[in-house]
């Protein structure tokens, strides 16, 4: 399922940008569609009907940004940081006095051989 979910995330991402680029600037800078486009509509028609094809890829866009955030969402589990610690080994008694072993005496320094 959200395999699926991205794809159409994916083509309507592609398709949004697409549309953007269509439309005409204001400054004319990037707006590939100047004019009348080939006299197909008006500029008022063809404006109306990038704008409104904008707000629906937009609205669609985020949609399925939402979907996919709930899919990945459901899709954890939940944990906790208390599961992943190891249980404590287990104390001695209270009644043994003596380790099991001696602890390490640290090393001490030589005497040179001279004094």
């Amino acid at each position: 399922m959200e395999k699926v979910v991205l794809v159409i995330h994916l083509l309507i991402a592609s398709a949004l940008v697409g549309v953007v680029l269509v439309q005409k600037s204001e400054g004319g800078g990037l707006g590939l569609g100047g004019g009348t486009m080939g006299g197909f509509m008006t500029a008022r028609g063809s404006a109306n009907l990038l704008t409104r094809m904008t707000a629906i890829l937009a609205a669609a866009f985020f949609t399925t940004s939402l979907l996919l955030a709930i899919l990945a969402g459901n899709a954890r589990e939940g944990r906790s940081i208390f599961d992943q610690v190891p249980p404590a080994a287990p104390s001695a008694p209270a009644g043994d006095a003596a380790p099991a072993t001696p602890p390490a005496t640290p090393a001490q320094p030589a005497v040179p051989s001279g004094q």
